[in-house]
């Protein structure tokens, strides 16, 4: 009797471990992440659904690509403006978030670091507004567009110093918020700016909306104590500024090299080709990001603390590995439903000026599986503070894909910027996995 019982009794125990393995799962904080996350990602892909479609009819393919003109540049100059301690400000509130004397020195620094040169990018936007305008954009017409984002870029970098502060003491819900919140601003003001402005005002939206969304992040945070201003006014030691500096120039050659790699990709293709090629290469580049937040917003707010607590190289490479698991399942089965989808989603997303952009999906989807790898890997070097490993890599990664870009497209047309971004970042994942191969071999 005892014998027929056994594997009934085996099965019920295998049953009750895994439910607690699925229990288990559901209190990581990599899940807790994900999900909250999930919520502010849906939102934002719904909003950045109506607001590509609107725009995309307003201001057509030439629009589009001057608004990705300037999207790369806002990019460079927030990472200027914030000195490039995004990162760093989050490792060291997230190694010391339960010591107030560990913590602040690096609150303090980066406060500083990110109000002095915020103030200094500003007033070169506003000096120099005429010299970006044609620099960036091809035209005087909008030198407005530069003095209204000198203008409000202190806001915008004290925002990033607040949410990566935000990050680094893991306060998930506040930082899902916020972001939700930047969406829904993002919606109204690219949609009554563009209907009344057409590219002008598409353009001011897109530099201006996360400003105000400072005054929402800081409204949620005003209660915290770290937030103590007489604290932060203080003058910044030297050893946290040095420590600082590494990441800074680690995140400021990242935010530097890849938009200004893809402003001279933009530029060739319309020298080669013309302005409204530059829109339809732009738009396949928008279908990616839309999709590609869903991971790099959930792995931002979980991986880099993470991967800044651990000290152990076999730790390291678990975390990796589950990343892993998690993402490249997701990866592959949305990048062949974005293909299956493409046509429905140009007709949904855009307008029928853009239909020849569906020749260019196969290299970019392919790239966007190779870029996310490889991202995680470029986040362990970021975490690790391997500064001149870091910084060498996301040269090459810019000089590859700049190159390759430009070599294709001289041969092949527009597509040749999608198959230079697919064979660059296949190269940087090679090289980098190369690279951190004794952490990743280790057991």
């Amino acid at each position: 009797m005892y014998g027929e019982d056994e594997p009934k009794a085996f099965k019920i125990n295998q049953l009750e471990v895994s439910i607690t393995k699925i229990k288990s799962a559901f209190r990581t904080d990599l899940f807790k992440v994900s999900f909250l996350n999930g919520i502010a990602t849906f939102i934002r892909m719904l909003t950045g659904v109506v607001s590509v479609k609107v725009i995309a009819k307003i201001i057509g393919p030439p629009g589009i690509a001057l608004l990705g003109q300037l999207n790369n540049f806002s990019t460079i100059m927030l990472s200027i403006s914030n000195g490039g301690i995004v990162a760093g400000v989050t490792k060291y509130v997230s190694k010391n978030s339960n010591d107030e004397s560990g913590y602040m020195p690096f609150l303090r620094t980066g406060f500083m670091i990110t109000l002095v040169l915020s103030i200094i990018s500003s007033l070169c936007l506003i000096l120099f507004a005429d010299h970006f305008s044609m620099i960036i954009l091809k035209s005087q017409d909008y030198r407005s567009v530069f003095y209204i984002f000198g203008s409000t870029l202190t806001l915008y970098a004290m925002n990033s110093w607040l949410l990566a502060v935000i990050n680094g003491f893991k306060l998930y819900r506040i930082y899902v918020i916020t972001n939700i919140a930047g969406s829904i601003i993002g919606l109204i003001l690219s949609l009554l700016l563009s209907y009344k402005y057409g590219t002008w005002g598409a353009l001011v939206s897109s530099i201006t909306f996360q400003s105000l969304v400072f005054l929402v992040t800081i409204s949620m945070v005003l209660k915290f104590k770290w937030l103590n201003l007489k604290e932060l006014l203080k003058v910044p030691d030297r050893s946290t500024t040095i420590k600082l500096s590494h990441y800074s120039l680690m995140a400021i050659t990242s935010a530097v090299v890849m938009p200004t790699a893809q402003l001279i990709v933009r530029s060739h293709i319309k020298t080669h080709s013309s302005l409204m090629e530059s829109g339809i290469w732009e738009g396949v580049n928008k279908v990616s990001n839309m999709y590609l937040m869903v991971i790099i917003t959930s792995l931002s707010i979980y991986f880099l603390p993470r991967i800044a607590e651990l000290d152990e190289g076999k730790d390291v490479k678990s975390e990796i590995l589950k990343v892993y698991k998690l993402i490249i399942p997701f990866m592959v089965l949305g990048t062949i439903l974005i293909y299956i989808l493409r046509k429905t989603l140009i007709h949904v997303l855009f307008t029928p000026e853009f239909e020849s952009m569906e020749s260019l999906f196969p290299y970019q989807l392919l790239g966007d599986i190779f870029k996310m790898m490889g991202w995680v890997l470029g986040y362990v070097m970021l975490a690790k503070s391997m500064t001149k490993t870091y910084i060498f890599m996301e040269l090459l990664s810019g000089i590859f894909f700049t190159g390759f870009s430009i070599l294709f497209i001289n041969t092949y047309g527009t597509i040749g910027a999608t198959t230079g971004y697919m064979l660059s970042n296949f190269l940087y994942l090679v090289l980098v996995a190369f690279k951190l191969r004794f952490i990743l071999l280790k057991a």
